[in-house]
């Protein structure tokens, strides 16, 4: 993989994770710390979001479970770019601890920061939250597996 320069555009994502529209959730990846595994993405909430139109079409929020993939995707994002795990695939393995705070909206830019708390071989543990402005919209620990 060639070296790339932050901010990371969606192109530059997709080198990374192998994640594609509708299902790319992560517009940009501003911060990256691979020695801690951190990352800070963003993702532009826009109305025509295919799951809008069914979730819910009178009052439109981001399903809680979309706002974790966001958050999984770019933690996948922060361990891919770990030398030793570039070039796999980071599964979801599991959520715990899981609190939405407020609704995520049309029109809300929502920031995502995810930093790994442990890697052993290929199995992995990450903390992470989702922002509103500075407001807390989601927290969770995440469980991952690489392959």
């Amino acid at each position: 993989m060639e070296n790339l320069v932050l901010p990371y555009s969606i192109t530059d994502i997709q080198k990374i994770i192998p994640h594609r529209s509708p299902f790319l959730l992560i517009d940009k990846i501003t911060e990256l710390d691979i020695e801690k595994g951190r990352a800070t993405g963003y993702k532009a909430v826009t109305y025509n979001e295919p799951f809008f139109a069914g979730h819910f079409p009178q009052q439109p929020v981001m399903p809680g479970v979309l706002i974790i993939e966001a958050l999984a995707q770019t933690g996948a994002v922060a361990v891919l770019s770990m030398e030793a795990y570039k070039g796999k695939i980071a599964f979801f393995a599991g959520i715990e601890n899981a609190k939405f705070r407020q609704k995520v909206v049309p029109g809300d830019l929502l920031r995502l920061e995810v930093e790994m708390t442990t890697i052993k071989r290929n199995i992995g543990k990450a903390k992470a939250r989702a922002y509103v402005e500075d407001k807390l919209a989601c927290q969770c620990e995440l469980m991952f597996a690489i392959g």
